[in-house]
């Protein structure tokens, strides 16, 4: 896809308080989503069934959360599937992910298959490939490219209505666009929030190169700066701004995400959160000054909670 792609924006046409994101396949993803990651991880047993699991997500897509983001790699799409059995909600009202880890010697087609029936659903909207980590670091462009030729042949049988990657760096993305693809990646979900903006040294980075060739960038741990990186530069922003807009800095949190056309991705287990988060989020935007300025405070912190493995302790990428 070539830089003329067109940029995904929100589309607030539709029906009901959270808009939509138009994706550059003509798909739309809702902004705000239900994660099954993190609180909802199955850990211990995974092979053991876990109830709270489902209890938490039947009770999320009861209140208004119909994007529903899971993977195999959090051990929980047999939960997820019998979470959207018994919430009674249309299987064409929910908009739910699931991601490929990409094990070693195994075809995607299978790992696929496999999530497919664990979730006991005839498609998906999106399909992702969680990591790149999958293949060596200095691995040629072709490795790339032909596993994602593969998560295209599963767009093709129209299993996944869309396809991305999660966790992608612009290197990345550069070897599997260098081919064309003909179904290239509509998303790249990555850990994002003002303590990790993936730039260097002010660059646009990671976000610019997705928004110019027509990739939406969905945000797992928005919140970060809040629950895990706290205290820090933002604390003082978010509190003054949530006082402005009586609402909590969470709140803001999520809506700095949402008003950069970000999809972003939240979970709790409790339904007054839930409720309240679906309810004020439709009350407030940021103006473009306050979201440039969460953003130059954010730029004095650097923090990053996931794969910090594969990634140097200065890395902002």
């Amino acid at each position: 896809m070539s830089s003329a792609a067109a940029v995904p924006r929100p589309d607030t046409s539709g029906a009901g308080p959270i808009s939509n994101l138009k994706l550059s396949d003509g798909n739309e993803i809702p902004v705000l989503g239900y994660g099954l990651g993190t609180a909802n991880f199955k850990r211990g047993n995974k092979a053991a069934f876990n109830q709270q699991i489902v209890d938490n997500t039947v009770m999320a897509i009861k209140n208004g959360y119909y994007h529903l983001d899971g993977a195999e790699a959090y051990g929980n799409e047999e939960e997820l599937g019998a979470a959207i059995q018994a919430a009674g909600v249309a299987r064409s009202k929910l908009f739910v992910t699931t991601k490929t880890s990409c094990r070693a010697g195994e075809s995607v087609e299978t790992a696929f298959a496999r999530s497919l029936d664990k979730l006991g659903l005839e498609y998906v909207d999106l399909y992702l490939i969680h990591n790149p980590f999958w293949a060596d670091a200095d691995a040629a462009p072709e490795v790339h490219q032909r596993k994602w030729a593969e998560v295209e042949a599963i767009k093709a049988s129209g299993r996944a209505r869309s396809i991305g990657v999660s966790n992608y760096l612009v290197s990345h993305l550069e070897a599997i666009l260098a081919a064309a693809p003909r179904h290239p990646p509509v998303v790249n979900q990555v850990e994002y929030h003002p303590y990790l903006q993936h730039d260097v040294d002010g660059d646009a980075g990671l976000l610019d190169y997705c928004r110019r060739h027509g990739i939406a960038v969905e945000a797992y741990a928005p919140l970060a700066a809040i629950t895990r990186a706290a205290p820090g530069p933002c604390d003082a922003v978010y509190d003054r701004l949530a006082r402005k807009y009586g609402v909590p800095a969470s709140d803001v949190a999520l809506r700095w995400c949402i008003d950069q056309g970000i999809v972003a991705l939240t979970t709790s287990s409790s339904a007054e959160r839930l409720q309240g988060v679906l309810a004020r989020l439709p009350t407030f935007t940021l103006a473009p000054d306050e979201i440039r300025e969460i953003a130059d405070a954010g730029r004095l912190k650097h923090y990053r909670g996931f794969w910090t493995a594969k990634f140097a302790a200065d890395d902002r990428r």
